[in-house]
């Protein structure tokens, strides 16, 4: 699995780390049962602070979409429920970076969405 940052994002680190694992399953690029890469060895290829990718799979954890196994391996263990939270935080993050690029207000922005939700189920 391929886990990228934009250094020059105002989200942090850690959070994109998070969001990059999300995204994974939700693009068919994981499954539950996939072991992520070392913290390791994603802070050494992404040039950042192991402490910033443990931060990222901690965030992971807590929302039980992965076990952690100190020393052994990071496991993807998603359901059918957690796939589809994990397509809608996917998308979310996509917008909020859409946004973001765009300069709306944190008002602006879910009003958008919401007109863009309500136009869609007429």
């Amino acid at each position: 699995m391929l886990i990228t940052v934009d250094p020059s994002s105002a989200q942090s680190l850690a959070d994109q780390v998070a969001g990059s694992v999300r995204a994974a399953p939700a693009n068919g690029m994981a499954a539950p049962g996939d072991r992520l890469p070392s913290a390791r060895g994603v802070a050494a290829t992404l040039g950042i602070n192991l402490h910033t990718v443990l931060r990222g799979y901690q965030q992971l954890r807590d929302e039980g979409l992965v076990e952690l196994r100190r020393g052994r391996a990071t496991v993807i263990t998603g359901t059918a429920a957690d796939q589809f939270r994990l397509q809608l935080a996917a998308a979310a993050e996509e917008f909020a970076r859409a946004a973001l690029h765009t300069g709306a207000s944190e008002e602006e922005a879910p009003a958008a969405a919401r007109e863009a939700l309500l136009s869609m189920r007429d």
